[in-house]
This record gives C-alpha cells, sequence and structure tokens, in this order.
C-alpha cells in the first residue's frame, strides 16, 4: 500500500503558495502602481524630463557603459579602478546599454529594471514570512508593508544597486530557512549570499551571520531547556566554499588593480575601525530612518525577534538569521562610522534601506500571537467588524502616507541634481573641447554626460587623491593643500566644484570662475553652488555655442 508523502515543515508554505496567487497578484500590482506614481510625479514636475536622485546613480551608469563596452571596470576608460561596491550590479546594470536607442533608453532601462528588482523583492518578502510559518493574511501584510515603503519605491526608480541586494539578500534567507531546517540539503543560500556580497558590501556582514546561525543549533531536553546541538560541519564547509568560489574573483581583481581588496570607496567614506564597542547614539540614529517609513513594524520587530529565540529547539526552530542581520548591520556599522555630522549611512541612509523587508517580517511576526488571539472578527450586536482588517489597515497607514510624500521629495532629489551636475553637464557639452581634462568632486553625471577625463577630486575613480589626503592628515597638514599640489602635477583644463567643499580652492585666485548654477531647494547635493572654473594649465578655451 502506497503512503501519502510527508510534506517537510518547511516547504509547506511553498506548496500552499500556488493557491495564493491571488493575493500575490494584488502585492505585486499595488508595487507597480506605486513605481507608476513616483515616475509620473518626477515626469510632471520636471517637465517631462528624467532623472535620478543622485550623483551616484550616474556613476554605476558610467562603470556599467564601461563594462558593456569592453574597458573593464573602469571610469575613465582604460583605467582599471576599483570604485565599485556593487560589481555584481554593475554587470547586471550594463545590459540596459544593449538595448537600442542610446542614453535615454539607458535611463530608462535602469528605472525599469529596478522596478522589476522591486516587485521581486516584495515578492521575496511574502516568500521569507511564509517561510517563518506566517499564515497568508500576516504574509500579505508583511509583504505590505515592505511594498509601501518609500525608500524601496524611491530606491526602485534610482538606478542604485538596492533592489538587487534585497533580492538576493531575502530569497538567501528563504533559502537558509530551509536548508537549517534540513541541513541534508546543497547549502545553496550561502553562495546567494556570496553574490549578495557583490552588490553590496555589507552582505559579507549577512554571510557571516549565516554562518554563525548555523553554528547556533538547538535541540530541548525533557525539561525544556536548551542543549547545544552540534552543527553539520560538513554542509557548512561546502557553503563557504560556494560563497569564497563567488566572491575570490572579485577580491582577487581589486588586490591587484588597486593594491587593496577593499574598494577605494571604503576609503573615500572614511570607513575604518574607530572603536570596538558599538556607538549608542549612532544606533539610535539608525533607528529614526527605520521608524519613520514603518513605525509599528519597528516597535513590534523585538517581539518578533522574541518569538525566534523562543522557537529555538522546538518543530518551528528557523534560526535567528533575521534577527541577527537587523541587530548586526547597525552595530557593526556604528564601529566604523565616526561621530557627528558625517556618521555612516549612506545617503538618507540608505545603506539600511535593505533591513526594511526583514523589519516588516519581524514585526508582523511579533504580532503573530495577538492576531490569533483576536480572531478574524468582533461582535457589535448584530454586526461583525472584520476587526484584522481594520488592525491591519491601521498599521499600513502610516507606511502608506510615507509613501505618498515619499513621490515628491523623490522628484525633488531628481531635481536638485538635474538642476545641479545635470545642468552644468548640459552647459558644457556643447562649449567644452573633448580633450579637456575636468577636475570635479561630483563626477556622476558630469562623466557619463560628457566625453572628457576627469580627475575625480573625492578619490574614488582616482585613488591617488585620498592616498595624498589621508597621508596630510597623518602628518596634521592641510588636506586642501595637499588636493591643491595634485592639481598642480595633474594640470586639469578646468576645476567643477561646490565651494562649500573647498573653501581654499575656490578662493585662489589661480582658479577663475566662469559659470556656475545655484541649487534651488536643496536637500541632495553637497553644496548649494556648483561652479566651472579655469585653471593656469588650461589648454582647450571653451568654444562659443
Amino acid at each position: 500500500m502506497l503512503r501519502s508523502p510527508v510534506i517537510p515543515p518547511a516547504f509547506q508554505a511553498a506548496t500552499a503558495s500556488r493557491g495564493e496567487r491571488p493575493r500575490l497578484l494584488v502585492l505585486l500590482a499595488a508595487a507597480l502602481l506605486a513605481c507608476a506614481g513616483y515616475a509620473a510625479t518626477e515626469w510632471y514636475l520636471l517637465g517631462g524630463d528624467v532623472g535620478f536622485p543622485l550623483d551616484d546613480s550616474w556613476i554605476h551608469l558610467q562603470f556599467a557603459r564601461n563594462l558593456a563596452a569592453g574597458d573593464g571596470l573602469s571610469y575613465n576608460p582604460g583605467e582599471p579602478v576599483t570604485g565599485s561596491t556593487a560589481p555584481l550590479w554593475t554587470a547586471l546594470l550594463s545590459l540596459v546599454f544593449l538595448l537600442p536607442g542610446g542614453t535615454a533608453a539607458a535611463i530608462w532601462g535602469a528605472k525599469l529594471l529596478g522596478c522589476a528588482l522591486y516587485l521581486a523583492g516584495v515578492h521575496a518578502t511574502w516568500r521569507l514570512a511564509r517561510e517563518l510559518g506566517l499564515s497568508p493574511g500576516l504574509a500579505q501584510l508583511a509583504a505590505a508593508l515592505a511594498l509601501a515603503t518609500s525608500w524601496l519605491v524611491w530606491s526602485a526608480l534610482s538606478a542604485m544597486e538596492v533592489p538587487f541586494f534585497v533580492l538576493l539578500s531575502v530569497w538567501g534567507m528563504v533559502l537558509h530557512l530551509r536548508e537549517r531546517h534540513r541541513p541534508e540539503r546543497p547549502p545553496l543560500a550561502f553562495g546567494l549570499f556570496g553574490l549578495a556580497a557583490l552588490a553590496r558590501p555589507e552582505g559579507f556582514l549577512l554571510l557571516a551571520a549565516a554562518a554563525l546561525d548555523r553554528l547556533l543549533a538547538f535541540d530541548r531536553d525533557a525539561d525544556g531547556a536548551l542543549r547545544w546541538r552540534r552543527p553539520e560541519w560538513r554542509g557548512l564547509a561546502v557553503g563557504l566554499g560556494l560563497a569564497a568560489l563567488a566572491v575570490l574573483p572579485v577580491l582577487a581583481f581589486y588586490a591587484a588593480a588597486g593594491g587593496s581588496v577593499l574598494p577605494t570607496t571604503f576609503a573615500a567614506k572614511g570607513a575604518e575601525v574607530r572603536r570596538w564597542l558599538p556607538d549608542a547614539q549612532y544606533v539610535y540614529q539608525v533607528l529614526g530612518i527605520l521608524f519613520r517609513p514603518q513605525p509599528w513594524a519597528v516597535l513590534f520587530a523585538g517581539a518578533g525577534v522574541a518569538a525566534l529565540v523562543e522557537r529555538l529547539g522546538t518543530a518551528r526552530d528557523r534560526g535567528l538569521l533575521p534577527a541577527l542581520w537587523v541587530l548586526g548591520l547597525p552595530l557593526a556599522y556604528s564601529t566604523l562610522s565616526p561621530a557627528g555630522a558625517h556618521w555612516i549611512a549612506g545617503n538618507f541612509g540608505r545603506y539600511y534601506f535593505p533591513l526594511f523587508p526583514v523589519v516588516a517580517v519581524l514585526g508582523v511576526l511579533g504580532l503573530e500571537r495577538a492576531a490569533a488571539a483576536l480572531g478574524p472578527r468582533v461582535a457589535a450586536g448584530r454586526f461583525r467588524l472584520p476587526l484584522r482588517a481594520v488592525l491591519a489597515a491601521l498599521l499600513l497607514w502610516p507606511t502608506a502616507a510615507t509613501l505618498v510624500e515619499g513621490a515628491l521629495f523623490y522628484a525633488r532629489n531628481v531635481a536638485n541634481v538635474q538642476g545641479s551636475d545635470v545642468r552644468v553637464a548640459r552647459w558644457l557639452a556643447p562649449r567644452l573641447p573633448p580633450e579637456a581634462v575636468l577636475a570635479v568632486n561630483d563626477i556622476g553625471a558630469l562623466k557619463f554626460l560628457l566625453p572628457n577625463r576627469v580627475i575625480d577630486l573625492a578619490g574614488i575613480a582616482t585613488p591617488e587623491v585620498r592616498r595624498r589626503m589621508n597621508a596630510a592628515a597623518a602628518r596634521r597638514e592641510s588636506w586642501e593643500r595637499a588636493v591643491s599640489d595634485y592639481l598642480a602635477e595633474r594640470r586639469p583644463d578646468y576645476l567643477v566644484i561646490f565651494p562649500d567643499w573647498f573653501p581654499n580652492l575656490s578662493q585662489d585666485p589661480r582658479f577663475k570662475p566662469v559659470a556656475g548654477v545655484r541649487v534651488e531647494d536643496n536637500i541632495t547635493m553637497g553644496g548649494d553652488e556648483v561652479v566651472i572654473y579655469t585653471t593656469p594649465w588650461t589648454r582647450h578655451p571653451l568654444q562659443s555655442r
């Protein structure tokens, strides 16, 4: 007699999902509508112009264009540089340059690619919630919180690597939960975490957290006490080997091209170990980044972490990786970040945007017992109120409200970039001979939209600048004097800078201002004015239009 197959708990959610496609379709339709709303706001407020909310977006596009053209990882063609912290995103983004239509097609292709990855990330969030045993309704709520998070929609249209990293990291967690529950399965999650580390360097921390989670295996004895169980070392070793296969070739290239496995961006951001204990003030600031778009999820995420701990050693044990990731990233960065205004979090806190889907899942997990105790409805006389639906709406309301507000914020970010770096590049395009060399401190749009070689005064594409600045700081000398000396050696034709960033250079009589733009209502750029200066070495004068 044939027995019915027993479906392991880790696969029940995946099997059940086949009957839940209408829920998923509603979620994906809502996510697509959110992207369309942000794009329409940008198009309308910019009078038909389109762009990106950060100059960093243009940096990614420049690296990707060179890669597509066969110039490898370079910023100025022919000059290999380890400036990309997201080489896998660079490789994926390079595909948009295969589209017919030139620059305009690449810009729209980057936006569509980001939106597709954002939709896939919403689905991955739902899958993670189901893998943790949440009901279809609660999983839908967690995914809805993620899709309504304004910063994730902002990221989808930004040409930044955030939605790609979200997809890799969250799907990696889904696989990790399954493989931890059944250690005999191939440890494919580690390979995915290795790829995630090539999309964002924080992926290395996620990889380490996954390895730690595989070591934190427990059983419960007859008294209910936890007893550590010897982990399956072979699976862990194979998993780490898969991750190494993904990351070692890129690290070897970085070491050969840049003399360090760390990208030049690491030094340019000033990241180094500054303290051995986490900084509470830094963690508090990170909570502010997460709280505004997802206040209820952040408040209940602690209960979700407690629920994961409570499950250890039981049939519902799926480990602690979501908790280790959400708690570990702020603590790790707090040891690297300087204090004060230059604390490391990325523009608008974007280094923490990938946490939003996991925070949403943990927050809903923390509400699981309360939702079960309340039941679907509450009686009020002859009426039956849909209590769970009302509570879900209340939980979603502040997140949805910030989503609507975020559309205007996103459009304003784009307007700031278009009204500064892009505007300067468009002004220079018909006037600047292609042989002229520019020294700039915002390299993105200026290099992407102009054929000219650039000297990067921030040190990402020109790492020697950062080395000179660091050496000057070590000798307690002026870093701006070090930059001035470097310019005298390289002899660029023009200087394009924010005067606020370089007060001494902007007042140096050797550099003559020839044009400038004010950045209206600036909330995005590093300064409120961009100025073009001639230099004593200008060999290619500006041409009349």
